[in-house]
């Protein structure tokens, strides 16, 4: 094999001053490299997208890339070197390498922070005007703009109302087709909005606002419910405040009060009257001076700086030179990049206001023990972006060199009509993207060196790819090779053909992303501190012990009870291990559901447990967190057979994965393991997917079925509202029950039953009770068991509570039964005669007469359900969520 090259053979030097290189391949320890009439030695394999020194670069002295810093030499490092710091070394040392790493970095991340010189600041002039702008074919509103596309947006205004928006555009799937101006009846879903005084109330409402008026949109309706603490009317009040043009676009406020199915039906009415007025909206000819662009990256790698941010660079350019708009954003993305952003700046004001977010984000990073500049993914370390000083160089080329930054924006604010602006954002795709739609954006570019696979419902998202390499593995999910730069085709040359696109795409010509229908939203997460004044008793929490609860001791009468249960679970799982592979595992659980695999076996159904965690967030506690709760659904005993589906750049990817599985010891023989990214993108990951299942499964034997007894029984217990004093005493009457012979009850913290006199007197000799779990932690030890939980977020709470290992969840409902999880059947009861006449439809018990036959009633459904002779009438209606938590110290990065 050959071990000797010319530098432009197997390297990259970004400019002319920079003292180390980018390889732009694999080279092997010893390789020889001629560079500028001089040999260089490689010392270590350095992986394609990593770097070597080109020049010899004395302790203390900084490391250049884009002539900028990244890191200071912690010792001498010569011509060859390969050049590598600590969080780069450690994100390597989790996969699987099949060659020697360095013992020890050689530089460190520590650099000074940027200090603006007012005294010597000049206002840049405005780019140059072109004549003549070509035209793209769209929507015009009358005071919104003008829309790449023409859709009908199904509004959650919190995230008690996902799962009927998602169920409610389902009704429209087929349909639709018969409408060909309308783009899709798409769903809103989002986390936010259903805990008491969030701290992101003033961005959620400016989000919510800006994806009413958003050109893209030809009729919206909101969904809400009345007693959340977000509600329809907060969001209008809002608009109406802040000169919103909602009166522009259709829109209706609708609220979720009576039973689910009903509700259905009232929200597809009244769409259903919309479909032809909005296929009556026509598009007509519009200068691209109409058209805002976002521009993101995501899954970022070492030529993300030198091709595909570039293009967009150019792009961008061009745009705001025809009169429109771009929108920069991922404030955490450009620390260090600072002296490139702001070397031309309308005026001080502006400059001075985006180094005030950076300021305000890292602080607010630090009041929940994060460090702003921990953003780089370990896909992107892996790729070569050692910190968040490289990272953010190679970001900020989305600016080109000429460009003057126009505008600084606070997350979800309206752009002005032309120039360039940045947001306020963090670097997490999805929030950042969310925030970019809010503010006007009628088109989203987004770069990728892995190969990220991110759309948004309703505003089209071309992808970039950085090299031709990655390109060709990812042809179909890809819509612009940028790699084809780093091949020998000019700049202009590739600018021209991605206007032209740009174009084409406004105009109607569906992305690449558009033709596989995965989309994700995400606003940006509330956090939880606003200050440090907790930070180190939050740092410093004693942990649960795991040990159960002890319990009173009285006897209770017996009851005769069993069961037949099913000893080798029934769910074929698809465990995403970040927010980005969630859709597509939908996507696959659905085809496996279709094709009925498994049935013959025992298998129920497959289930995908899509979520917005494991990159875009601080590590510590909430990734603890994180980690252990996926965990535990790996080992969850309804689960019959798991796969892990990684994106493939997350920082929690399948090597993590496997990491944390073999400290805690868990086996991983049975498990399976796919990648988007590594595996060839969406088709080929789908086909080896299917294949696993199907070997799988084909190998496994038909479930067993053993009778049993209360011992058996593992139920998580929760109320939801207030509750009789008799219906305490029954449920602490069925805990002991349960506990007393060997079975497990779980209850949340945050559950109002655990303050119920009549529950906690019969049941625990002493009342002091704290938790025995930690959030998501899979119990180990039957008995009486209370979870952690930092929110009271319902569907955090709910999706905590399943992970402990609990096969079925019951709930005593005193308001309007609420979602249900995806596998863990919940069966929701009442005993008032008014919440039963209003929602009896989606209640699986009326508990009425005499207390005393309540435990036998419910014992009965608990049965049927075990034994899959009943479904719970929410999970049938698919009234369905799943959330994880990110704690008291969790934020978005």
């Amino acid at each position: 094999m050959k071990l000797q090259f010319k530098f432009e053979e197997v390297a990259r030097l970004p400019l002319p001053g920079d003292n180390v290189a980018i390889a732009t391949r694999k080279l092997r320890a010893g390789t020889m490299i001629t560079y500028q009439g001089q040999e260089l030695t490689i010392d270590y394999t350095v992986m394609e997208g990593h770097r070597f020194a080109v020049k010899a670069i004395p302790p203390g002295d900084a490391l250049l890339s884009f002539e900028l810093p990244f890191g200071i030499a912690k010792h001498p490092i010569e011509p060859g070197n390969y050049v590598i710091n600590q969080g780069a070394l450690e994100a390597l040392q989790v996969r699987s390498l099949a060659f020697p790493l360095p013992e020890e970095p050689n530089f460190t991340d520590q650099m000074e922070s940027f200090i603006l010189n007012e005294a010597t600041f000049k206002p840049a002039p405005p780019l140059p005007t072109h004549a003549n702008p070509p035209t793209f074919m769209g929507y015009r509103r009358e005071l919104r703009g003008v829309g790449t596309r023409n859709t009908i947006v199904l509004l959650g205004i919190t995230s008690r109302t996902g799962s009927y928006v998602k169920q409610l555009a389902n009704q429209f799937r087929q349909e639709i087709s018969n409408y060909p101006q309308i783009d899709g009846v798409v769903p809103i879903a989002h986390t936010e909005g259903s805990t008491e005084h969030p701290n992101n109330l003033s961005l959620l409402l400016r989000t919510l606002a800006g994806f009413i008026v958003n050109p893209n949109v030809g009729a919206i309706l909101l969904v809400g419910d009345k007693q959340e603490p977000v509600t329809n009317q907060m969001v209008i009040d809002y608009a109406r405040k802040h000169h919103y043009p909602i009166d522009d676009v259709i829109h209706h406020s609708f609220f979720l009060t009576g039973d689910f199915q009903e509700s259905l039906k009232e929200g597809e009415q009244i769409v259903r009257n919309w479909l032809p007025i909005v296929n009556d909206m026509k598009r007509t000819p519009e200068s691209i001076s109409n058209l805002k662009i976002a521009l993101q990256c995501g899954g970022s790698d070492a030529f993300s700086g030198i091709s595909a941010n570039p293009l967009l660079g150019w792009l961008s350019k061009e745009i705001v030179r025809y009169g429109g708009a771009a929108n920069l954003a991922e404030t955490d993305e450009l620390i260090g990049a600072e002296p490139y952003v702001l070397q031309k700046v309308r005026n001080i004001e502006t400059a001075q206001k985006f180094l005030s977010l950076v300021e305000q984000f890292k602080e607010q990073s630090a009041w929940h023990g994060a460090n702003a500049e921990g953003n780089p993914s370990g896909g992107n370390k892996y790729r070569g972006l050692y910190n968040i000083f490289l990272k953010s160089i190679g970001a900020a080329r989305k600016k080109d060199p000429d460009t003057r930054l126009d505008y600084v924006i606070d997350y979800g604010e309206r752009m002005q009509p032309s120039g360039f602006h940045f947001m306020d954002s963090p670097g997490n795709d999805l929030e950042s993207v969310a925030g970019q739609v809010a503010s006007g954006c009628n088109l989203i570019f987004f770069t990728t060196g892995n190969g990220s696979i991110t759309n948004f419902p309703f505003v089209p998202t071309l992808k970039v790819v950085t090299t031709s390499k990655r390109y060709q593995l990812l042809s179909k999910d890809m819509d612009i090779n940028a790699g084809a730069y780093l091949d020998g085709i000019s700049m202009d040359e590739l600018g021209k053909n991605a206007l032209a696109l740009t174009v084409e795409t406004a105009s109607g010509k569906r992305s690449v992303g558009e033709k596989a229908g995965h989309v994700q939203v995400q606003i940006w997460r509330n956090w939880q501190q606003t200050d440090d004044s907790n930070l180190a008793t939050l740092l410093h929490k004693p942990k649960p012990s795991g040990e159960p609860v002890p319990i009173d001791q009285t006897t209770v009468a017996s009851f005769p009870f069993s069961f037949s249960k099913n000893q080798d679970g029934s769910v074929g799982l698809i465990l995403p291990t970040s927010l980005c592979s969630g859709q597509v595992g939908n996507l696959i659980a659905n085809r496996l559901n279709e094709q009925a695999i498994g049935k013959s076996n025992g298998l129920l159904r497959f289930v995908s447990l899509a979520h917005t965690e494991g990159c875009g967030n601080s590590a510590g506690d909430s990734e603890e967190t994180y980690t252990r709760t996926m965990l535990s659904y790996v080992t969850h005993p309804l689960v019959k057979s798991c796969l892990l589906l990684e994106h493939g750049c997350e920082k929690t990817h399948n090597d993590y994965m496997k990491n944390k599985m073999t400290e805690l010891g868990i086996n991983q023989h049975q498990l399976g393991f796919a990648s988007i990214q590594g595996d060839g993108g969406i088709d080929k990951v789908t086909k080896k997917v299917e294949a696993w299942f199907d070997k799988q499964l084909e190998r496994s034997k038909p479930s067993k079925k053993t009778a049993i007894g209360l011992e058996g029984l593992n139920i998580g217990l929760l109320i939801d509202g207030p509750m009789t004093n008799k219906a305490a005493e029954q449920l602490s009457t069925l805990t002991k029950l349960i506990v007393k012979q060997g079975g497990l009850t779980v209850v949340p913290e945050n559950s109002p039953l655990l303050l119920e006199e009549g529950y906690l007197n019969h049941l625990l000799s002493d009342k002091t009770v704290s938790p025995s779990l930690s959030y998501g932690e899979h119990v180990n030890k039957n008995g009486f068991h209370i979870m952690e939980t930092p929110t009271t977020h319902w569907v955090e709470t709910i999706t905590g509570l399943a992970a402990t290992g609990v096969e079925l969840m019951i709930v005593l409902t005193n308001d309007r039964p609420l979602q249900t999880h995806p596998f863990v059947p919940m069966l929701q009861m009442t005993t008032s005669e008014t919440i039963n006449e209003k929602n009896g439809n989606d209640l699986d018990l009326f508990l009425t007469g005499d207390p005393t036959t309540w435990i036998a009633a419910i014992l009965n459904r608990c049965k049927d359900t075990l034994e899959y002779r009943y479904t719970p009438k929410l999970f049938k209606h698919g009234n369905i969520d799943f959330q994880l938590t990110r704690g008291f110290l969790g934020v978005s990065l």
